[in-house]
Order: structure tokens, then C-alpha cells, then sequence
């Protein structure tokens, strides 16, 4: 199958799987257990659709994400990923990371690697931890160059993971320091990578939870819905606790989540993560795997 072709199906799934018909609640934040165990087939689960839990069913079929293959009457309480919405599919799987390389960075789209490996892109606020998220889930400290200095990665930076996809560090949107016309040369480049980048499996945008919802997120979250780019929210700082009157991160995920809604014909799959702790770091990849999976298949 050509890559467009397979980009415009897989994107065609990502974005049915609720009727248009169905507004989506806001989904609830599961309790994370601290060694969370699952088993996706486990026969002594319980079923969202058994006759004692009808509501629950209906709550699966309006806030949960449905991996390729899974059918909302065959979802168990354990085939959801911990701190997230994301119910595990038949696709998921080889999920460890083995190695990993910088292969190039590139001023511009059509300088990107050109080869058909399938590819998740890293967007964020600058600051918001996507070079911190990137080294945790490859565990090497320096993959991904951190720093302090909002701005700091300004090309598209491609890392080849296990010879097999790519994770894609896009520059932070935002940085107060940039000049206004470096500002809309990011906004034209970067959309220009998301509209026309066939291997593209899903952008993961990257939202600090342990802050209320800020209008450049909203903004890109917003822009991305209506463009229908495939995507995955990420909660960065889970683990922050503001003090005084502050709401927690479970809360500012859901006033998120409540502002734009209105840009999404279902609930995008969504995960709380914490680079510092490790939080959400396996569910994480498993939820790549199986998004990467399905792309390979079809």
C-alpha cells in the first residue's frame, strides 16, 4: 500500500472510532497503583457491556480510546493503561526500547529522513519537559538536550529507535525570547511537517498538568483537532503538587480536556505521565506500540 494511502486510513480509524452524533464527557482520572499490573486477556476481568455495569459501557463508548481491533462489548477493566483513557488492543507489543541513534536534524520538512519508518512528533510549550520525556523513555540521560532556556531545540530532530521508527523532537511553541518573525516561521514549518508528513503516525502534545490550562496549548490542541492530525495527549508534571488554593493536575486535565472538546468528534486518547518518576512511562510505549503495529499492518 502506498504511505499516503496507508497515513489517510490509518488517520480515517483514529478519527471514528464515536459517532460524530456523541458529545464526549470529560473522563475520569483513574487511581494509578504505584506497580499498576495488567493482563490484557485476563478471562476473570469484567466487561463493560455484562448487564450490571450498562453504564460503564456507555462510558466506555463516550470518553474511552479504543485501540485498533478492540470493540467496545469486549473491553475488560485491565485492558485500560493506568492514569490514562487508552484501552489496550490485539496490536500492542514490542514495546522495549533497545537502542536508539540521532539520525539528522532538518530546518525544514522536506529535509526530513525519507525513508517509510513510521514516526511519533514530540509538540509542546517550551519548558514543558519534551527532552526530559524523550530521554526517559529511551532511559539515557543525554539523548535529548535539556535545558533551562526556553527555545533551545529549533529543528526537527529525528531519533531512530530500535532500527525500526522514529521519534520526532519538534521545537517548542511559544518561547518568549524568539522574535516575531522566528515565531511565524515555526507556526508556517511546523504545520507544513504536520500536514504533509505521510509517515506520521501520531503527534503526542505534551500539556503540563500541574498548571491550568494555558491558551497557546489550547490553541494548538484546537488547530490540530480541526486539521485532524492524529494525536495523543500527554500530562507532563503529574507529579507536581501546587500548594495553597492550586488544583491538582488531575483537575487541570479536565478543564483542558472540557475547552477543547468541541474540536473533537470523540475523546483523543490522553496518558499522565512524570519524567522524574518514571509515572506513565511503559504505558506510554505500549500505547505506541500499538499505534505503530497497526500502522505496520495495514
Amino acid at each position: 500500500m502506498q504511505i499516503a494511502s496507508k497515513c489517510r486510513l490509518f488517520n480515517s480509524h483514529f478519527f471514528s472510532i464515536f459517532p460524530q452524533s456523541i458529545k464526549p464527557k470529560i473522563p475520569f482520572s483513574p487511581n494509578i497503583p504505584k506497580n499498576p499490573q495488567f493482563s490484557i486477556y485476563a478471562s476473570s476481568s469484567r466487561t463493560f457491556n455484562s448487564s450490571s455495569s450498562s453504564s460503564a459501557s456507555i462510558l466506555a463508548r463516550k470518553v474511552l480510546f479504543l485501540a485498533p481491533g478492540v470493540e467496545p462489548e469486549d473491553i475488560k477493566e485491565d485492558m485500560i493503561l493506568p492514569g490514562s483513557n487508552i484501552v489496550v488492543g490485539p496490536y500492542a507489543g514490542d514495546a522495549k526500547v533497545k537502542e536508539v541513534e540521532f539520525v539528522k536534524s532538518s530546518n525544514k520538512p522536506k529535509d526530513c529522513p525519507k525513508d517509510e519508518r513510521p514516526e511519533f512528533a514530540m509538540l509542546g510549550r517550551s519548558n514543558v519537559g519534551k527532552s526530559s520525556l524523550i530521554n526517559a523513555l529511551v532511559k539515557k540521560k543525554e539523548v535529548a538536550l535539556t535545558s533551562k532556556k526556553p527555545g533551545k531545540t529549533q529543528l526537527i530532530n529525528h531519533f531512530l529507535v530500535n532500527k525500526s521508527w522514529y521519534i520526532v523532537d519538534l521545537p517548542g511553541y511559544g518561547f518568549a525570547n524568539a522574535s516575531e518573525a522566528a515565531r511565524m516561521d515555526w507556526s508556517s514549518f511546523t504545520k507544513g511537517y504536520f500536514l504533509n508528513r505521510d509517515t506520521l503516525v501520531s503527534v503526542l502534545l505534551l500539556i503540563d498538568a500541574s498548571v491550568p490550562p494555558q491558551k497557546i496549548d489550547l490553541d494548538c490542541a484546537n488547530w490540530l483537532g480541526r486539521n485532524k492530525i492524529p494525536i495523543t495527549f500527554v500530562f507532563t508534571k503529574c507529579d507536581k503538587m501546587k500548594g495553597g488554593k492550586a488544583k491538582r493536575p488531575d483537575q487541570n486535565i479536565r478543564d483542558f480536556q472540557e475547552l477543547i472538546r468541541q474540536n473533537y468528534n470523540h475523546q483523543p486518547p490522553w496518558i499522565m505521565i512524570s519524567s522524574v518518576s518514571g509515572l506513565g512511562r511503559d504505558e506510554l510505549l505500549l500505547h505506541m506500540s500499538q499505534l505503530r503495529n497497526y500502522w505496520n499492518n495495514e
